[in-house]
């Protein structure tokens, strides 16, 4: 085999969780393919190289180094390519540890407790 979907390599790759997500951020116009971007069903070969837009700025940039159309462990998917990411900053650092901890404190609650469920039918009788 010498070319493999690009959504289905990226999650045998497990740069993403699953091939619906890969093929979301495709769509999105967040993977480009040697400069191009490109969509869920064009063919990868060894060789290409991808940047992949993250949350928050951030770029991942890939080179393929071999291809596989089925699920492969962790450790040989990490194999599959070379990442050439830079470095994350200090700043950069500091400011998703920022950012995890705003999303952590804005996120509501999923669902009331019993006593506050208590509260809310009391609330609601007028008591």
């Amino acid at each position: 085999m010498d070319s493999v979907r690009l959504d289905v390599w990226l999650d045998v790759a497990c740069v993403f969780k699953t091939r619906s997500e890969a093929q979301k951020a495709c769509k999105l116009g967040k993977v480009s393919v040697n400069g191009q971007l490109a969509k869920a069903h064009r063919d990868l070969k060894a060789g290409d190289r991808l940047i992949i837009q993250r949350p928050m700025g951030r770029k991942q940039l890939l080179t393929v180094l071999g291809v596989a159309d089925r699920s492969v462990s962790r450790a040989e998917a990490r194999l599959l390519y070379d990442d050439t990411s830079p470095k994350p900053t200090p700043e950069e650092i500091e400011l998703r540890k920022l950012e995890r901890i705003y999303r952590a404190a804005a996120t509501p609650p999923t669902r009331p407790d019993r006593d506050q469920r208590r509260t809310l039918r009391r609330l609601k009788r007028g008591e």
